[in-house]
């Protein structure tokens, strides 16, 4: 797999290496149909014009009109024996030994775009969005925050994964400018409750999973299982509005403090990509239930970054480092509880994974437990603060794994805080 080289320039910095090769839509201009493609160095390759010239052409994928769709859904519901074909194909259409587009100028003209000259489009349909709390570490630190010391985690939280169901309307893609939240808020120490722009506004650094292959309502996907019916995975905002949310939130969970807006990064990085950077997952102390216990128990080595520009700066502050590998819960664990009770699962719907803090205070994923609630002010340089998002502030999140001479990335996801609209 090191040895595989592209005749496309590839910077060694670039996320998006012929050993990874993320999936995303894309329009080559504004007026432009929306369109499949892949991302390789700075460019896109334009999947439709590969199935239109009958590049694709494998026992799965030939004759397919799943690359001529302005969505990925359709061929995220082929499953993982046509990805593996579609993949196959892509790199060896990319090599520096193969000349079918290498030496064809014409089809290079059409097929290879600068991704600097498109326009990044959600990468599919969201049907539905669900997300989950699985960080051990923040989680703990949300309980101690709010509940003290003595009693953190919830009573069942080491046997389930956590989750409520999101907004998909409101998911949105990485770089588009979100406004403040308005909504009823009742700080400490007062009676009755107010109305007005959030003043404690949050990041939250996830990644979410994108569903391929679904399952029939009434059914259920095994933990065992449960990597097929996943078709990559994205970065993730959850924004989150910690003033809304912490007068709404109870009995039924979070409403206005989260669907204001969710923003996802547009490439979609497969778990084949993934599969150099597998690792142990984390000891389950309790043995999860036996729905919940596969034959193995394995997740990714992702390290994470986020980083915060504040308004009318010119440079972005590095704030946390963190990395998939801290989640509690694996995303095999938490697709194959979504749908133990016979839920029906669809391509293009959205798993999020919840904040990923790790244990040390450099990994906090959030501006609630990076400034512990407001109590003490994250510096950022230029004798700046912060203890929560103001306007005009972008946060930026990446991730990146480093293989053998190549790198295996997400690109970033950002978005920048508008004024609330009156």
């Amino acid at each position: 797999m090191t040895t595989m080289k592209s005749f496309v320039p590839i910077s060694p910095d670039s996320h998006f290496s012929l050993q990874n090769l993320p999936y995303g839509v894309f329009k080559p201009n504004q007026a432009a149909e929306a369109r499949t493609g892949v991302a390789i160095g700075e460019y896109v390759l334009d999947l439709s014009v590969l199935s239109r010239a009958g590049l694709f052409n494998g026992p799965l994928l030939s004759g397919s009109d799943c690359f001529l769709q302005p969505s990925l859904n359709g061929f995220m519901a082929m499953g993982k024996p046509a990805w593996k074909e579609a993949r196959g194909t892509i790199q060896k259409l990319l090599s520096v030994d193969e000349p079918v587009l290498r030496d064809n100028a014409e089809l290079q003209k059409s097929a290879l775009l600068p991704m600097s000259q498109v326009q990044l489009m959600l990468p599919a349909v969201i049907g539905d969005y669900t997300d989950f709390f699985t960080s051990k570490y923040h989680t703990m630190n949300c309980g101690i925050i709010f509940r003290g010391p003595e009693n953190p985690l919830p009573p069942n939280w080491l046997h389930l994964p956590i989750a409520y169901h999101g907004r998909a309307s409101s998911v949105v893609i990485s770089g588009t400018n979100l406004h403040r939240p308005r909504g009823q808020k009742r700080p400490m120490g007062t009676p009755t409750p107010g109305f007005g722009p959030s003043v404690k506004l949050d990041f939250e650094l996830e990644m979410a999973m994108l569903v391929g292959p679904g399952n029939e309502l009434g059914t259920s996907v095994s933990v065992d299982d449960a990597a097929d019916h996943i078709f990559g995975l994205v970065l993730m905002n959850d924004w989150s509005a910690r003033d809304i949310q912490a007068w709404e939130y109870q009995p039924l969970g979070p409403f206005l403090g989260k669907s204001f807006g969710t923003s996802i990064s547009p490439w979609i990085v497969t778990l084949e990509a993934l599969e150099p950077f597998t690792c142990e997952a984390p000891v389950q102390d309790p043995p999860p239930l036996p729905y919940l216990t596969g034959k193995s128990s394995s997740t990714y080595d992702i390290p994470l970054e986020v980083a915060l520009k504040p308004a009318g700066e010119e440079k972005a502050s590095v704030i946390c480092k963190s990395n998939f590998k801290h989640l509690y819960w694996t995303i095999e664990q938490q697709l194959a509880h979504h749908t133990i009770n016979g839920c029906n699962l669809r391509p293009g719907d959205l798993l999020g994974s919840g904040t990923i803090s790790g244990p040390e205070p450099e990994s906090f994923a959030s501006l609630l437990e990076l400034s512990w609630d407001g109590k003490k002010p994250l510096k950022l340089g230029n004798n700046i603060s912060r203890t929560f998002v103001e306007d005009g502030d972008e946060v930026i999140l990446s991730a990146c794994c480093q293989g053998d001479g190549y790198k295996v990335g997400f690109g970033t996801c950002s978005g920048k805080i508008l004024p609330a609209i009156s």
